[in-house]
């Protein structure tokens, strides 16, 4: 599936927190991975956040 808006990219962030709040690590790098590839395309200053979220997920995977 290819995410492409910024309200897709804010869903998919989401659900990698949620995710990672119940320890699925997997799951939550696979919607983290792409929400960030969306925000660092459009060049949003909410890259940043997803970008560090994702390397705390991937440090406890």
């Amino acid at each position: 599936m290819r995410w492409r808006c910024p309200r897709q990219s804010m869903t998919l962030w989401w659900l990698g927190h949620l995710a990672e709040q119940q320890d699925e690590y997997t799951k939550a790098i696979s919607y983290l991975q792409p929400a960030l590839e969306i925000l660092q395309r459009l060049k949003s200053p909410h890259a940043e956040s997803v970008s560090a979220s994702l390397d705390r997920v991937m440090r406890n995977s």
